[in-house]
This record gives structure tokens, sequence and C-alpha cells, in this order.
């Protein structure tokens, strides 16, 4: 018996010891999922393409509009005359770097813009063709 409880018993208290215990609980490790693994896709299942073959340069602000809302574009300017096409590409251009977007050249006169959550990959066939070509013809990339 400790002082503490000679002083309660003296005083008429009764101190009643607590037992407190520690409950084991099982772990099942195949039903216990770690926060950590658990990862949000936002996916946005109304992607869109924006395919045009603008005929001046005043298009290109709307064009410039799909890209700002996360649009792909697809612009084919073969119709196009040669210094309006390059007045677009280069107001289209101006908007895609300043949205951290990607640009692509498809064909001659038709060009690929694509927002910050696209990625362009390039077709590898075509490089290594390329790569092939120019190393048999001895030109230095």
């Amino acid at each position: 018996m400790g002082f503490g409880d000679k002083f309660w018993s003296w005083l008429g208290i009764e101190h009643e010891e607590v037992r407190e215990e520690l409950l084991e609980i099982p772990q099942n490790t195949q039903e216990t999922k770690s926060a950590a693994n658990i990862v949000s896709i936002h996916t946005n299942k109304n992607m869109k393409v924006i395919v045009c073959e603008p005929e001046n340069f005043e298009e290109a602000q709307a064009l410039a509009d799909h890209l700002k809302n996360r649009r792909q574009v697809i612009m084919n300017l073969e119709s196009t005359p040669p210094e309006i096409s390059q007045r677009i590409i280069d107001f289209i251009s101006g908007t895609t770097y300043a949205l951290d977007g990607n640009s692509q050249r498809l064909g001659k006169h038709i060009f690929l813009f694509a927002p910050s959550n696209v990625e362009i990959a390039k077709d590898q066939r075509s490089l290594v063709r390329r790569a092939n070509w120019l190393n048999s013809t001895g030109v230095d990339r």
C-alpha cells in the first residue's frame, strides 16, 4: 500500500485499481487498402478535336478559344492564301505556347495544336526511316 492509498484510506475513500488492457485487433492485410494506393484520375469523356479550314485571319481567335477550352485543333491551310496562313500559324502557335500546349506539323499545310492536357506522340517509324535515310546519304543531323 503506497502513500497515496494510505491518504485516501485515512479520508475514508477507497481507491479501486483500474486495470487497462490493450486489445489486440487482428489485421487482415488482404482487406486493408492503403490510402496511398488510391489515385484519382480525372478523365474527360467529352474530349473534342476541332478540324477546320480557316479562310481568313478572323477565324484564328475562335481557334485560340478552342485551345483555351482544352480542345485539340487540326488546321488544314491548303486553300488559305500563304500570307494569311502564316499569320494564323503565328497566332495559334503563340496561343499554344502561352497555354503550355504542343504543336505538330502533320503535312505540308496541315497542323495539329494541342492544349497542355494532351501529349502528342511522334511516330517512331518515321523517325527511324528519316535517321536511316540521313545515315545512308551522309547528311549530318
